[in-house]
């Protein structure tokens, strides 16, 4: 979370536009690859591809030091690592939202993606905190290091995971028309085309503040790197809050409400951070901002990816995740460029303040929704035989 934004904004000095277009280049890969890689996913098994993915990535931080070392590190060369880390988030990141559903029931997967987040609030709050050090102590570069380390070592412990899976692709499948049948499932599906508008807009507000938060620290409120570890800890406790009462708040409400919830915590932490004045206050409100971001996003994907999953055949899995993601990211990449562009001319509150009102005009727009506020429980996937010919032949183990 730290490494990569850091070593731009503080040791390359990268202005607001520089900053949204390294986070627009991250999503570029979204845009690009997610409806084929779908298609792909669809006829390969899925932990591989997740294992593979982590390696790649790591491969990637060690080129940061490297080129540090070498004096060749610009922004030039953090667009390109932005690449490869996007490219791995797009087909891999796919690949580990279906793993998840080959190791849980379907009607747990609420509960399953909640104790997920919570499994990964450990590392949120000791991670930052442990980044701002090194950072502060080694410089930003030699971070990613640890981050490499990490990472090969998460590859390790995805090998031991039990997921039996065979694909086996029919002799007459056809790309184009594997393609089609999962926009066509996407486009037909009226809870998956409201999901994606909504999740679509958010992700833009999301984007146009994530481009300009660390600025907004480093610059606006004054934080050392490792000040700024400190307040990124609140990401961990807020996804520790949310993950802890996130499942018992979508069963007493429903998933619906819930993901409105969700907006509503973001938002008012975006709208905090972007109203306080600098000084001890700001600090306070920043670090306030990314306890709800995370606390609210947990409430938002819980239940988005539950809902998304719950409603499609497993042979279509991998083209749905594929084509939802690419939909809801469609608009984060001109989010990250309005964002710094805001954070350039405007001042860097304007772009907080955008996302706040977009988050919290959305909580407005999605309980007018019927379908959003009554939906109260997981539903029910469509028959496979509805959306499933010849194309693919299925046979898990």
């Amino acid at each position: 979370m730290l490494a990569l934004p850091l070593t731009a904004a503080v040791l390359l000095n990268a202005t607001p536009t520089q900053m949204g277009l390294l986070t627009a280049i991250e999503l570029l890969p979204f845009l690009l690859l997610s409806l084929p890689s779908g298609v792909w996913l669809d006829r390969v098994r899925k932990l591989p591809v997740y294992v593979g993915g982590e390696l790649l990535v790591a491969a990637g931080a060690i080129s940061v030091p490297a080129a540090w070392a070498l004096g060749w590190l610009s922004m030039e060369w953090l667009y390109v690592v932005g690449f490869i880390v996007g490219t791995v988030h797009t087909v891999s990141g796919s690949a580990a939202q279906i793993v998840l559903t080959q190791v849980v029931p379907r009607d747990r997967l609420v509960e399953a993606h909640a104790k997920n987040a919570l499994a990964s609030s450990g590392a949120e709050v000791v991670g930052p905190g442990l980044a701002g050090f090194l950072i502060k102590l080694f410089g930003a570069p030699l971070a990613m290091l640890v981050n490499a380390v990490l990472l090969i070592g998460s590859a390790l412990i995805l090998r031991g995971i039990g997921v039996q899976e065979r694909r086996e692709p029919a002799p007459d499948a056809d790309f184009w028309r594997d393609l089609k049948t999962g926009l066509r499932f996407c486009a037909q599906n009226r809870l998956l085309v409201t999901l994606a508008a909504l999740m679509g807009t958010w992700q833009m507000a999301h984007y146009a503040a994530v481009t300009v938060q660390i600025l907004f620290a480093t610059r606006t409120l004054g934080l050392s790197e490792q000040q700024v570890g400190l307040c990124y800890m609140g990401v961990g406790l807020g996804t520790i809050v949310g993950s802890v009462y996130g499942r018992r708040i979508s069963h007493r409400i429903g998933p619906g409400p819930c993901i409105v919830v969700g907006y509503a915590t973001v938002g008012l932490g975006w709208a905090a951070a972007a109203l306080t004045p600098a000084g001890p206050l700001g600090v306070a409100a920043f670090a306030f901002m990314m306890a709800t971001f995370a606390a609210g996003a947990v409430l938002i994907f819980i239940n988005f990816l539950a809902l998304r999953q719950a409603v499609t055949p497993e042979p279509l899995l991998g083209r749905m995740t594929a084509t939802m993601r690419w939909l809801t990211l469609l608009a984060a990449g001109p989010g990250a460029l309005l964002g710094g562009w805001l954070g350039e001319h405007l001042g860097l509150r304007w772009a907080l303040g955008f996302a706040a009102i977009v988050s919290l005009l959305l909580v407005v727009v999605a309980w007018r929704l019927p379908l959003i506020r009554s939906l109260r429980q997981l539903p029910e996937p469509d028959r496979p035989t509805d959306w499933i010919g010849l194309e693919t032949d299925v046979r898990p183990t």
